[in-house]
């Protein structure tokens, strides 16, 4: 869908273009002119005969043959404009800035398909409407400002709003972060920030193409293209930061299961980002300071040397890395002695290594060796730098500049003046560096980055189940909940282990049975959803008296239609449960069970399918994961059986796809095994 002249034109018509410098057609002229575009310009407007220096024509149909349209003339004259191009002109690439499309009404959303139709007649390339253009080091065709520095090993930026894709360059600059390309895709009527993506993954050259990715989402219209083709450039050794915009909980919907109320569309997004190895971010500062990140050496430890002048900034970063699982070593023994010696009196090596406000660029060359070859206990470094205004720090920034070379270890500057030493920090970014200026912002974002998980292999290993039995099942069920009987047969089917259960509607029945299973049992309802709400659970029933007592009482219950029975088994409460998003494909969730899921509502999501890898991470990054390991004293659950569960039901999920709801709550986790002991599955075919 992309292709060469929308990339590489070597001819573009500005569609629309004017002599007003405050229009959108002013001003993309103006911005291909100042770039010094080296092909054909061409101008349309129906008035001029010259704009900004450039012949103009009337006429479209006068216009020699032109490969790219930039187009900014009123949305119902759009259809006409791009069909004739087509037609006459050979014009196989479109930017169309105008609004008034989709975006706006049922017309606008008509004109666009019929845009659309004729550019995919010729198998041609459209970006936008409604979007502020496209910028690379071929062309400047977009109609705002400011440019920033282009560069090939610079990040490639897709958005889904213009007006954001200028806030985000404007907060990337001031750090030094470069460009290779911008796409702003608009209403993505043609192109969308999947199908950039896409582009980008099969066109990767790992010699010549960047390696960092950014993206302002929208919305996610094709989750598996995103998730195929990022999860492919990171396995190439790109890095990828993302915003995904309206995720707030006023979006999510009612529904009927633990695991409904817990799965969300954003939970999805969040579930694609973790499987993609996206480093998933909530404002525009946030997705520039990692992409800075990203263009510093890799970072391969937690371990982090503060290096400092002031006292405050150094004591701010450390408590954000050291609440958010980095690591700020001590740093003692003879070599950190030896260091002290090179420093005046007064300084302070522990981490932070504080050399004081009159701290001179010779000291900080010694605290940097120091760091790169005497401290193995130090992944990287961290710079913090400023000033008062009574002194410049160019030498400073001059050694920083050269030790971020040599040193093997990343370095990461923190040089807060932007206004004292304005000039200084120019001269550093003129070096190609980039400035972190507010130590918080960036001590988050490394700690984004550092705890990504790596995206996950292409191809997953899953359990063995039984595929043909679960086909059976699912085609001979209807939609709704599924019979207890069904989800016994569909958790054997899978391999999850159950509770042993009869599922009974007498008296005579349940003491027959209760007999069968041996006491202690445990009774429940079948029909209402929240069984414990009604009084529709009894634990440690221990004889016929109490099983007859219960029956009659519990199948009384409003919507009860029999009474489930299992061997009272004990163990740590745990949770698994499934959800269907539409598009996404099935999230599966983990979690403490039983009352724990509604009060503490700890769970962590992964995208179906699941690799062990996974399924284990869900488990250790649980807030409770220590309830899991077994504190004091309690027994702990079996980490391998659990995370053998949550691989199986992402495996039953792939295989039956109709299964729209699905929990697992509780199981029992025990240091030998864990068992389901209550399941929930709902159908929608």
């Amino acid at each position: 869908m992309i292709n060469e002249q929308l990339l590489n034109p070597k001819s573009i018509v500005v569609i629309g273009g004017s002599n007003n410098i405050h229009k959108p057609g002013g001003k993309v002229l103006k911005n291909l002119i100042d770039s010094d575009f080296k092909g054909e310009l061409y101008v349309t407007n129906l008035k001029e005969d010259e704009v900004q220096g450039i012949k103009s024509y009337k006429d479209v149909n006068d216009l020699p043959n032109v490969d790219l349209a930039i187009i900014a003339i009123a949305a119902k004259f759009c259809p006409s404009t791009v069909d004739a191009l087509t037609k006459e002109k050979n014009t196989r690439a479109f930017i169309i800035l105008s609004a008034g499309f989709s975006e706006e009404n049922e017309e606008g959303a008509k004109l666009e398909k019929q845009i659309v139709a004729s550019i995919n007649k010729v198998n041609g390339s459209l970006i936008g409407p409604n979007c502020v253009g496209v910028l690379n080091q071929n062309y400047t065709g977009i109609f705002t400002t400011p440019i920033p520095k282009l560069n090939p090993k610079g990040c490639d930026f897709i958005s889904g709003s213009g007006a954001t894709a200028v806030f985000i360059i404007e907060s990337g600059m001031p750090k030094g972060l470069t460009f290779s390309s911008v796409y702003s895709v608009g209403n993505s009527a043609q192109i969308g920030v999947e199908d950039v993506v896409k582009y980008l993954d099969e066109t990767f050259d790992p010699e010549t193409s960047s390696k960092v990715k950014i993206l302002y989402i929208e919305s996610v219209t094709n989750p598996e293209m995103l998730l195929k083709h990022t999860s492919s450039l990171i396995r190439k050794g790109c890095k990828i930061a993302a915003i995904k915009a309206g995720g707030s909980a006023a979006g999510s919907r009612a529904a009927s299961s633990h695991t409904g109320a817990l799965a969300s569309p954003d939970v999805a997004v969040e579930a694609l980002f973790k499987k993609a190895g996206i480093v998933r971010c909530q404002g525009r500062d946030e997705l520039t300071t990692v992409a800075s990140i990203f263009m510093h050496k890799e970072l391969k430890g937690k371990k982090i040397a503060i290096i400092t002048h002031a006292g405050g900034p150094a004591v701010m970063l450390t408590d954000v890395l050291s609440n958010n699982g980095m690591d700020v070593p001590h740093i003692e023994g003879t070599k950190a002695e030896e260091l002290k010696k090179k420093l005046f009196d007064g300084s302070a090596i522990g981490n932070p290594i504080d050399f004081l406000a009159t701290g001179t660029a010779e000291q900080l060359g010694n605290i940097i060796d120091a760091c790169e070859d005497d401290f193995d206990n130090i992944d990287a470094m961290a710079v913090i730098f400023g000033s008062p205004g009574l002194f410049t720090n160019r030498e400073v920034y001059s050694l920083l500049h050269e030790k971020m070379k040599t040193c093997k270890k990343p370095i990461f500057p923190i040089l807060p003046s932007i206004i004292n030493v304005k000039d200084d920090i120019d001269y550093f970014l003129s070096l190609g560096r980039i400035n972190f200026p507010d130590e918080v912002l960036f001590g988050n974002a490394l700690c984004k980055v550092y705890h990504t998980a790596k995206t996950t292999p292409e191809n997953i290993i899953l359990p063995k189940i039984d595929n043909k039995k679960i086909r059976q099942i699912i085609d001979n069920t209807q939609n709704g909940y599924l019979s207890p009987e069904g989800v016994q047969n569909l958790l054997d089917a899978a391999g999850i282990t159950r509770a042993g259960e009869a599922v009974v509607d007498t008296k005579e029945l349940a003491v027959e049975q209760a007999k069968k299973l041996g006491f202690p049992i445990v009774m429940k309802v079948v029909g209402p959803v929240h069984k414990s709400d009604v009084g529709g659970v009894v634990l440690n029933i221990n004889n016929v008296d109490d099983v007859e007592k219960e029956f009659s009482r519990m199948i009384k219950i409003k919507d009860t239609t029999a009474i489930l029975m299992q061997p009272m088994l004990s163990g740590t409460e745990l949770f698994i449960g499934a959800k269907y998003e539409p598009k996404f494909g099935h999230m599966v969730l983990c979690g403490l069970g039983g009352i724990f899921i509604e009060v503490l509502k700890d769970v962590n999501v992964g995208l179906a399918p699941l690799d062990k890898n996974e399924a284990s991470s869900m488990i250790k990054n649980l807030k409770s994961y220590k309830i899991i390991q077994g504190v004091r004293g309690q027994e702990p659950v079996n980490e391998e059986k659990f995370a053998d569960i949550i691989q199986r039901v992402s495996a039953l999920v792939k295989a039956a796809p109709e299964i729209f709801e699905m929990d697992l709550n509780p199981l029992l986790g025990s240091a030998d095994k864990v068992v389901a002991v209550d399941a929930r599955i709902r159908i929608e075919k």
